[in-house]
C-alpha cells in the first residue's frame, strides 16, 4: 500500500488508486491511512465523520463507507502490477479487528514515514554539527511536502487535530533548516523564503529570530530592527505578550552591535532565533488569514 498525505490524499494498491472522491468515504481512508497498522476505533471513526452526536444509522453507514473502499482495493488487486498474487483480497489489506479497523501499509511507500526518517536525520546532523548534511537531509524532507497536509479531505476533530500536529512537524523540520543554512552563512539566499514566512506566520518568534538575523548580516540592520518591532507589536496588540527575551536579547544585540555579524546572545540558537525548544514561541505560532 503507497500512501501519500503530505498534501492532497493519494493511496494506492499495485500502482492503482484507491482512494474515492466521495467526501466521507475518503475521510475514512484519510484516518485509516494515518494511522496505517494501527486499529483505528469504531468510536473514532464515528467521532470523525458526525463530531459528538451520530446519527442513528452511524454504524451501518460506517460499515457502508468500509465495504466501498474495499471495493476500490479489491479493483486494484485485479488491475494492479503482479496480479499473480492473486490469493490476497480486500479484507487482507482492510481487516475488520475487535473493535474497529485496521488498513495494512505493508511495505509500501509512505511520505509521512519518508518525511519522519529524513527529518530524524536532519536533526541528528544539527546535533552533531554537520549543518551542511542537517540543511540537505531536512530539505529532502520538505520536499516530500506537496501542500498543506490532507489538503483535499474534510477534516472532523480527528483529523484536524492530526493535521495540526503535521503542520506542526514540518515547521519544527523547516526552522531546523533555516538555522542550518544560517550557520553556512546562507542569509542572503534565505532572504526571500523568511520574508513569506514570516508574513503567513506574523506572531512565530524564532521565525523572526532568524529573518533579523539574516537581514542584519546582509547588511539591512535597519529592516531587522523592524521587523523586531512589527513582531512585538502584533504580540501586544494580538495576545498582550512581550517578545520572549531570547528574542528581546537579540535585538538588544543588533542594536549595539556594527553593521552586520550580530552575535547571538546566550540562550540564543547560532542561528540568532530562539532554540529549537522554542519552537511553538510559548504558544504564540498563528498562521496568517
Amino acid at each position: 500500500m503507497d500512501i501519500g498525505i503530505l498534501g492532497s490524499l493519494a493511496v494506492g494498491e499495485r500502482g492503482v488508486s484507491i482512494t474515492p472522491t466521495a467526501p466521507k468515504p475518503r475521510q475514512v481512508l484519510a484516518l485509516l491511512a494515518l494511522h496505517a497498522d494501527q486499529v483505528v476505533t469504531v468510536g473514532t471513526l464515528t467521532e470523525e465523520l458526525w463530531g459528538a452526536a451520530p446519527p442513528r444509522s452511524a454504524r451501518p453507514t460506517l460499515q457502508t463507507y468500509i465495504l466501498q473502499l474495499r471495493e476500490h482495493i479489491a479493483c486494484a488487486l485485479r488491475q494492479g502490477e503482479g496480479g499473480g498474487a492473486g490469493q490476497r483480497c480486500a479484507k487482507d489489506v482492510l481487516l475488520t479487528v475487535p473493535g474497529g479497523y485496521l488498513l495494512k501499509g505493508g511495505q509500501g511507500a509512505s511520505d509521512l514515514r519518508d518525511f519522519e526518517r529524513l527529518a530524524g536525520l536532519g536533526y541528528r546532523a544539527m546535533d552533531a554539527g554537520d549543518y551542511a548534511g542537517a540543511a540537505a537531509r531536512l530539505s529532502e524532507a520538505l520536499e516530500l511536502w506537496t501542500g498543506p497536509a490532507l489538503a483535499d479531505v474534510h477534516a472532523g476533530v480527528h483529523l484536524a487535530t492530526e493535521i495540526r500536529r503535521l503542520e506542526e512537524s514540518r515547521l519544527c523540520a523547516l526552522d531546523q533548516r533555516i538555522e542550518a543554512d544560517l550557520r553556512l552563512g546562507r542569509h542572503r539566499e534565505l532572504l526571500a523564503e523568511l520574508t513569506v514566512l514570516v508574513s503567513r506566520y506574523p506572531t512565530h518568534e524564532s521565525l523572526c529570530g532568524q529573518y533579523m538575523l539574516a537581514l542584519h548580516r546582509s547588511g539591512r540592520r535597519g529592516e531587522a530592527l523592524n521587523a523586531y518591532r512589527q513582531l512585538r507589536a502584533r504580540l501586544v496588540r494580538g495576545l498582550g505578550l512581550e517578545p520572549s527575551a531570547a528574542l528581546a536579547k537579540l535585538q538588544r544585540s543588533i542594536l549595539v552591535s556594527g553593521p552586520a555579524g550580530a552575535p547571538a546572545p546566550a540562550g540564543m540558537s547560532a542561528a540568532g532565533a530562539p532554540a529549537p525548544a522554542g519552537m511553538s514561541a510559548a504558544g504564540r505560532l498563528a498562521p496568517a488569514g
